[in-house]
């Protein structure tokens, strides 16, 4: 009877589509995530997604794949975004903040532009609907996914050097500015191939949470891109399963699975744990400052 629970949703096509792209979105957010956690990069990975709004609609106003449009629009935001950052005082961060919202407001502006003279329902764009994959969904979020993997695969030595130790990485010669751009190319195409499962606005939980908690249960960079990546694949099943069974939105439902195994990862961590460790390094320190507010 159990085993029914799974085998059934299998049958439909759309079900079939959808745990393919979960699988590969799974893998690829928690490979490219551990690179935005080792380098404390998270607010970029949000700057990006959120700065594919404007390129989806104005691919979808020229009748272009939007996938293109949306990478496009991701190359541009991170391009504004350095310049800013080294042609300004502005520090790193406000440009990120400056940027993606500006892209994302320009994006929902054209997006109700559009709905007003066609009579489509664009939300999905910003929540995401794994449930609702094509074929060429299937087709296009494979060959982006292929193209981050085989990139890191290649390029996995440089990028670890780079991530930990940005001057010594320029002092041993490596093309650190060209670095820099690849892994922000990566970025882009990562967040542009989970679109579909999660959308702009919850693309970040995807490529932060399960590398997360990958990185509080693990101590090496690519045994935290592989536990990052079953959780990851794990939390994408299961919200897509919850979706099917439960009529639960795909996006909201994946994320919260996935931030379920970082609380439990937060608490149950030999090594950081809140209910593993002394409580005289963890949980008492907290009470006595809270309590301290009160004195």
């Amino acid at each position: 009877m159990e085993l029914t629970y799974l085998t059934e949703p299998l049958q439909y096509a759309f079900m079939q589509r959808s745990l393919v792209v979960a699988v590969l979105v799974g893998v690829i957010c928690a490979v490219i995530g551990s690179y935005l956690m080792v380098q404390r990069l998270a607010l970029l990975g949000d700057a990006i997604s959120h700065s594919l709004l404007p390129g989806l609609a104005i691919a979808f106003m020229l009748g272009i794949n939007i996938y293109i449009g949306a990478f496009i629009a991701g190359v541009i935001s991170t391009v504004i975004i350095s310049l800013i950052h080294t042609r300004s005082p502005v520090k790193e961060d406000a440009a990120m903040g400056i940027v993606f919202s500006a892209f994302f407001a320009f994006g929902i502006i054209l997006i109700t532009l559009i709905q007003k003279d066609n009579k489509i329902d664009l939300n999905h764009f910003l929540f995401g609907n794994i449930l609702g994959v094509t074929l060429a969904d299937v087709r296009d979020t494979a060959l982006m996914a292929a193209l981050v993997l085989l990139c890191v695969f290649l390029f996995y030595k440089e990028l670890l050097f780079y991530s930990f130790d940005r001057l010594g990485a320029q002092a041993a010669g490596l093309p650190v500015s060209l670095l820099n751009s690849g892994l922000m190319v990566l970025i882009a195409l990562t967040v542009v191939a989970s679109l579909k499962s999660v959308g702009v606005v919850l693309v970040l939980a995807l490529l932060i949470t399960p590398s997360a908690a990958a990185y509080l249960l693990a101590a090496r960079l690519h045994q935290v891109m592989l536990l990052g990546s079953a959780i990851g694949v794990i939390s994408s099943i299961s919200g897509l399963y919850l979706s099917y069974y439960v009529n639960l939105p795909s996006g909201p439902a994946i994320v919260m699975v996935a931030s379920g195994f970082f609380f439990l990862a937060l608490l149950f961590s030999p090594a950081h744990g809140l209910l593993t460790q002394p409580q005289s390094q963890s949980v008492l320190p907290l009470w006595r400052d809270i309590r301290s507010l009160f004195r």
